[in-house]
């Protein structure tokens, strides 16, 4: 997976942007939020928020020339994004851009007035966020995570790269709304391949460590990971255990693969980001979130770790394969 900080990005884009583009928007400075659950030091973190920037970038909107762009990162403390959440709204934002289903309430309990674009929430409606996707309704709109029935692709990957899998994990972030719906997804699927789901809801490390350990005792077991930011800052635990346990692994996005996790699959993040931007452009041009759709992933991409399939004693049929976006040896 190609990742840029946003270091980096800042210091090239603003630079070659053409001067009629800067001042295209106007001489007013406006001000945008960022809201991102995860750690700043986290590279996959960086790279959504890299991701956001350019966005902004390629609309014509630089940091310190027409816009104000205030960004925090809540390292996976929900007391801190709470804080952090507060300290954005009271700087009076044109519009706030929250990266997660875990960013969007806190600001929810602060405002509804101030207009709130997410990216990579997995059920607006379920969480109450919109009303409709066509019709947001309110001060929030953004762009969705996934759809379920992606949820029930997760299942079909695993028993395609580990045919013996009879039982699988399904570990999930219990505070996400979407978990229901989603395991749901995955259990439709589950007769046809003859899979016995085992939903997993872990609070902390101690208890993915504890749960996987105790569910990896029984025979020809599998682990499906679904999305939250709490997994996403846990990875490398979750990726570890599965290696230690021999559980061929499935993830809901690519990252996961190339951090040694054996399957990522799932949305480009960092295009639903860079989408999200678009939003935040059209609502500082005048445009209101209740008038925008919710809108879902056009991008997906597989990953495979041939490496940690190796050392799982897996053999990744070559129908496999050639559908990857990307493998790693």
């Amino acid at each position: 997976m190609k990742r840029r900080t946003f270091i980096t990005l800042l210091g090239g884009a603003a630079a070659a942007w053409p001067l009629a583009a800067r001042g295209q928007q106007g001489d007013r400075m406006r001000r945008v939020g960022v809201l991102i659950p995860g750690a700043s030091e986290d590279p996959v973190f960086q790279a959504r928020l890299a991701a956001i920037l350019e966005g902004l970038q390629q609309l014509g909107w630089v940091d310190g020339r027409n816009v104000r762009i205030d960004t925090r990162l809540g390292a996976g403390d929900a007391d801190l994004l709470r804080k952090h959440a507060a300290e954005l709204v009271a700087l009076g934002p044109d519009v706030v851009m929250a990266y997660s289903s875990n960013a969007v309430p806190p600001l929810l309990q602060l405002t509804r007035a101030v207009p709130i674009v997410f990216a990579v929430v997995a059920d607006p409606v379920g969480a109450g966020y919109v009303e409709s996707l066509a019709r947001p309704g309110a001060n929030v709109t953004g762009f969705t995570g996934y759809e379920f029935a992606l949820s029930g692709k997760w299942l079909e990957l695993l028993k395609e790269v580990a045919p013996r899998v009879t039982r699988a994990a399904i570990l999930r972030d219990p505070a996400i709304a979407a978990g229901p719906a989603e395991f749901a997804a995955i259990q439709a699927v589950a007769p046809s391949f003859g899979v016995e789901l085992r939903p997993l809801d872990v609070r902390d490390a101690g208890e993915v460590e504890r749960t996987i350990t105790a569910f990896a005792q029984g025979a020809n077991g599998g682990l499906i990971v679904t999305g939250s930011v709490w997994a996403s800052i846990h990875r490398k635990l979750i990726i570890t255990l599965a290696a230690q346990h021999k559980l061929p692994a499935v993830y809901n996005t690519g990252y996961y693969a190339t951090d040694g996790g054996l399957i990522g699959y799932g949305p480009d993040y960092s295009d639903l980001c860079r989408r999200a931007a678009g939003y935040v452009d059209r609502i500082l041009k005048g445009e209101k979130p209740a008038d925008l759709p919710v809108q879902a992933p056009t991008k997906y991409e597989l990953v495979i770790n041939l490496k940690t399939a190796k050392a799982l004693g897996l053999t990744v049929p070559p129908q496999l394969l050639a559908r990857a976006d990307e493998v790693i040896e």
